[in-house]
């Protein structure tokens, strides 16, 4: 089949589809982000022509090569049109890794050299802006060559910072993103001293205020976070502080001014220009605290005070121009600015909580400032100027250091509890972000500080149980699952305290009554496998005796009655005045089997999903489908799992270039 799998390859390469898309938008405090789509039909279409190339050159490498190359030449020779050029440098992108280590070599020196021959030879600015980001491309798909040729390397790199002074739209784009693939994939190469330059990390940051100079504020943080990649790969801790005071050089200039200026003349910081620039500022301390982890504490020593007295400056305006103005003064340019800043600020410690490893130091140092000049802020401002980062911020905060945020927890309830279920519980639609932000700070508390809800009001406990219960009745599905998972974990967390018996005395009843209330509606069927658990943690643990109180409270029963027994009927009792479809024997034998403690939890869950057939509730097929959701999903994560393991023994074809990571695909866009 050799001729036959030839014109194949040819016809893909010919045909070869986009690596990525990228969109431009506007977020909501008015700043322009790229967001890249990774599911769209181009991006599947990619996926499979570039695995059935990878399979195609391992049957003939030679084949593949001579075919590419072939087409190079003609492209050089006078044929040069920007769409045969885009698809066939996109095909021998997807293609890297799937040669030898020599192959490879050989490939790509004629590739690359013929390229470069071209873009010497054509005309017009936009013709080698094309030309160029495809070499960009190529060159950025294959680290394996450019950590073994350490001066092409360089000379690579060299050429990306010209780039970054190139006008022509989406060179600049380009140019950026190459280099932070690069500068991930090859860091330790930056790294090493190389006489008589020495490590070229320092030269780069040597450089570092003419090649940013024409970049965007938008691309500048992109630049900023590959430097800390390679400043995160050496091995001196030392040596990672100098590297970083020199790279954080210029916008710590302008911060210490900017916040000189602000001592004296307050106004200043109420400019719209005033507040992007601290913005763009923190945008990009953001993207060095992604990348160095421990090491960004000191950067962050140097501004976290001042941060925190903008971000209080900018709340207080905020306040009072909104108290003014009224909820319409959130719209306007400066407000935007302001909490532009504000956001960033939050980013910008949760990014940092999130990389570091020094617990002790951030819970003592850091915490109690942060959180006297947050909370307030949120608990006072109207509800459109309250950021839905900071209920992210304090989930990532105890999620992190777990048990050392406890006796912060009453404060952090306190501020935030009422004023947000507020918010959100007036409808299922309002304030979606923060709804999901808020049940996963509950859940971060229940799991990792669940000793705090002993030092809380039992009024603030009761509205936590209250917010679990609504919260997985929600139409939503993420947060009515992130109230199942809440309410599973504070079931087991409660039964090994000391307070279950007056947990169970109060809640165990109503919160059983309503997860049967989810289960049997179709609306909520999403969330059976969770449904079904929490019922058999509840059914154990009547069934079990480890509820040591009366569960009718102050109904009149018969004399020696149990828990297991009321437990019985008063589900029989709930079932058949709502569903008067079923007979008396199958409620019988449903409830008598719930609390059948030979059963496992697969097999309870059988039990359950039958009863939900016999109710002829779920009857439609997509409804019966999401009753064996887990199963899929086990069944999904097994393929999946499978398919990966096959793509780690085939050479090439783990290492997809059309990953978020991808350089080029946004620079070849511009070519379309």
């Amino acid at each position: 089949y050799a001729p036959v799998l030839s014109r194949v390859r040819i016809a893909l390469i010919s045909n070869m589809a986009k690596p990525e898309e990228v969109i431009i938008v506007e977020d909501e405090n008015g700043e322009i982000v790229k967001e890249r789509t990774t599911d769209t039909a181009s991006i599947a279409l990619y996926n499979t022509m570039r695995e059935t190339l990878v399979y195609l050159t391992h049957l003939d490498a030679e084949d593949t090569r001579t075919i590419m190359l072939e087409k190079m030449s003609k492209q050089c020779k006078g044929g040069f049109a920007w769409r045969e050029l885009n698809t066939l440098c996109w095909a021998i992108g997807s293609i890297a890794g799937s040669m030898s280590e020599n192959a490879e070599k050989r490939f790509l020196v004629v590739a690359i050299r013929d390229l470069l021959q071209l873009c010497e030879v054509s005309r017009g600015k936009d013709n080698k802006a094309v030309i160029a980001s495809n070499i960009m491309y190529i060159v950025g798909s294959y680290p394996r060559f450019l950590k073994a040729h350490w001066q092409f390397l360089r000379t690579v790199i060299m050429k990306l910072f010209e780039f970054m002074h190139e006008t022509f739209p989406g060179v600049q784009d380009m140019a950026c993103d190459t280099f932070i693939k690069i500068a991930k994939d090859c860091r330790k190469q930056f790294v090493k001293p190389r006489p008589p330059q020495g490590m070229f990390v320092e030269t780069a940051l040597q450089l570092l205020p003419g090649i940013i100079a024409d970049l965007s504020h938008q691309q500048i943080p992109t630049f900023y976070e590959a430097i800390g990649y390679m400043i995160r790969a050496h091995p001196d801790e030392n040596t990672r502080q100098a590297l970083l005071n020199a790279l954080m050089a210029l916008p710590n200039q302008t911060w210490a001014r900017t916040m000189a200026a602000a001592a004296q003349n307050f106004e200043c910081l109420k400019q719209p220009d005033t507040a992007r620039g601290l913005a763009n500022i923190l945008r990009t301390n953001v993207s060095v605290a992604k990348t160095l982890g421990n090491s960004y504490i000191s950067q962050l020593s140097r501004i976290f005070l001042d941060m925190l007295n903008v971000y209080k400056a900018y709340s207080e305006v905020i306040s009072t121009t909104v108290g003014s103005m009224g909820p319409m003064a959130t719209q306007t340019a400066a407000i935007r600015a302001m909490r532009s800043v504000k956001k960033e600020t939050l980013l910008l410690v949760e990014m940092f909580v999130e990389k570091s490893t020094e617990r002790e130091l951030i819970s003592k140092n850091f915490m109690p400032p942060l959180l006297e000049g947050v909370l307030s802020d949120y608990k006072s401002s109207i509800p459109a100027a309250r950021d839905p980062e900071v209920l992210s911020l304090l989930a990532s905060i105890i999620s992190r250091l777990r048990d050392m945020m406890t006796s912060y927890v009453p404060p952090i309830l306190e501020a935030v509890l009422s004023c947000t279920l507020e918010m959100i519980t007036q409808n299922f639609a309002d304030y979606p972000t923060h709804r999901i932000h808020f049940f996963g700070l509950l859940r971060a508390i229940n799991s990792h500080c669940f000793k705090a809800f002993f030092m809380i009001p039992a009024k603030m406990f009761k509205l936590i149980i209250d917010s679990v219960d609504w919260a997985f009745k929600h139409t939503m599905q993420k947060v009515a699952q992130t109230g199942l998972e809440i309410l599973l974990e504070l079931l087991r967390n409660i039964s090994r305290s000391n307070v279950a018996n007056a947990f169970y005395a109060e809640y165990f009843v109503p919160l059983m009554q309503d997860i049967l209330y989810v289960l049997t509606d179709r609306l909520h069927k999403a969330g059976f496998t969770m449904h079904a658990t929490i019922l058999f943690e509840m059914c154990r643990t009547v069934e079990s005796g480890m509820v040591g109180v009366p569960l009718w409270g102050n109904q009149q029963v018969e004399a020696g009655m149990t828990n297991q027994r009321f437990i019985r009927e008063h589900i029989f009792k709930l079932l058949a005045s709502n569903f008067p479809n079923v007979t008396k024997t199958q409620l019988q034998h449903f409830v008598t089997t719930l609390f059948d403690a030979s059963l496992d939890l697969p097999t309870f869950k059988s039990h359950v999903r039958d009863f939900l057939v016999e109710l002829k509730e779920f009857n439609k097929e997509e409804d019966l489908q999401l009753l064996y959701l887990e199963e899929q999903q086990l069944a999904e994560q097994q393929r999946k799992a499978a398919e990966e393991a096959h793509k780690r023994s085939v050479p090439g074809l783990y290492h997809a270039p059309s990953t978020a990571e991808t350089a080029g695909g946004e620079g070849s866009s511009m070519m379309d």
